[in-house]
């Protein structure tokens, strides 16, 4: 689990009056089948119908216990199609709907093959980051 090497940069800056960090007013969560790391990186799905779902950041989408965040609706994938996208192994949230900054990561708690015409849906509390 981590902080994207720009987050960290943008919390500092904010924290010390450097430069005030915007945040995002919706965010992106991305698959991965390879780990990214807090300098980016990873392997994020692609093709097959594949796209970033957008969450409009607030506290009706997420919700924080303790050091812990976690979706508190449920995150939907478009269906792959024609085929499935292997196994996810990690997911992502950028501030973009491609490209973007990837501000977290963390490994799903399961690893999860996807299959052609089988949804790809995570239930509220299954995307989880943890502050430790």
């Amino acid at each position: 689990m981590g902080k994207s090497d720009y987050l960290e940069q943008k919390i500092l800056d904010d924290i010390f009056g450097i430069s005030a960090f915007s945040v995002p007013g919706t965010v992106y969560v991305a698959l991965f089948t390879a780990a990214p790391s807090d300098s980016g990186g990873g392997t994020e799905v692609s093709g097959n119908a594949y796209g970033r779902v957008a969450v409009t950041n607030s506290g009706t989408n997420w919700t924080r216990t303790g050091s812990q965040v976690a979706n508190a609706t449920a995150i939907t994938f478009a269906t792959p199609t024609p085929s499935g996208w292997g196994t996810v192994t990690h997911f992502g949230v950028f501030d973009a709907s491609t490209s973007g900054n990837l501000l977290i990561w963390a490994a799903l708690t399961t690893p999860r093959l996807t299959a052609a015409g089988t949804a790809v849906s995570f239930a509220i509390g299954a995307l989880t980051h943890s502050e430790d």
